[in-house]
């Protein structure tokens, strides 16, 4: 019996990996996705309206103004492009919002849906719409990049395998719900939000320089902001890194990235 259970699993496992498999905007990757566009919508609403009503929006007018401005403009930059080449599909479940908290962390964070959030702490160092652009980029990528249905997927899959065959994706369900909080960390203690494994990251940054790119902002200038980031971190580094790859790792890589996102410039 517990030989048939075990068959059955794997099976579930691979009907779902089939119908799930899909690539990544702009780079092409091949991943499985589990879930809909409006279950991981619902949970990112969720999850952001819990964690304003926590927050405290920055009373910098001036600082929330320029992360706004530079949302908005690489978002709408972003969704022209895509519309042109026939790829609407990868904004589906979006709906953009910029908001800047108050808070001394050298963090940003953007949900699946997304809703992209700075702090205070980080606008030391994207003291240019240049330097925003390269954070907001980031964390636009993932979103496209549907990074968070992917990392909720993966936690189906090892579900799943655990024989947790109550897990079923396409229907929202307590354990949907706990798949959401496990992926994400959301809530709780302010600001805690779980880091991308590090093959997420480095697509992020591949796909956020091309978004600079299409949108007009100079990316010559994210193998600098990184840099910046890196020196001024001293012995502790800033938690925008620490749960990142390593910041020389992630410079090399960025620096190799920008000839390819370059093409992008114009269109």
């Amino acid at each position: 019996m517990k030989r048939n259970f075990k068959w059955i699993a794997y099976a579930v496992v691979a009907v779902m990996v089939t119908i799930g498999c899909s690539s990544v905007a702009f780079t092409g990757r091949k991943r499985v996705l589990l879930y809909s566009d409006s279950q991981i919508s619902s949970l990112s609403d969720q999850s952001y309206q819990e964690f304003m009503t926590k927050a405290k929006l920055s009373t910098n007018k001036q600082m929330q103004a320029a992360v706004q401005e530079v949302g908005r403009k690489m978002t709408v930059a972003l969704e022209k492009y895509l519309t042109s080449v026939g790829a609407t599909h990868y904004l589906q479940g979006l709906k953009w919002d910029f908001q800047l908290v108050q808070s001394e962390e050298v963090n940003a964070f953007c949900l699946p849906n997304g809703k992209i959030v700075f702090y205070e702490g980080i606008m030391k160092f994207t003291n240019t719409p240049d330097y925003i652009a390269v954070v907001m980029g980031h964390e636009i990528a993932h979103a496209v990049a549907q990074h968070g249905n992917e990392r909720m997927s993966q936690q189906n899959l090892m579900s799943m395998a655990g024989s947790l065959l109550s897990s079923v994706a396409g229907r929202k369900s307590d354990t949907t719900q706990a798949l959401f909080e496990i992926a994400f960390g959301l809530g709780g203690q302010l600001g805690v939000v779980l880091p991308y494994s590090r093959k997420h990251e480095y697509e992020a940054d591949r796909i956020g320089l091309i978004i600079m790119a299409i949108a007009g902002y100079d990316v010559d200038k994210a193998p600098i902001f990184w840099q910046a980031m890196s020196a001024k971190g001293g012995p502790t580094i800033p938690e925008f890194l620490s749960t990142h790859p390593s910041d020389e790792n992630r410079i090399k890589k960025i620096i190799e990235a920008i000839p390819d996102a370059k093409a992008y410039i114009g269109k």
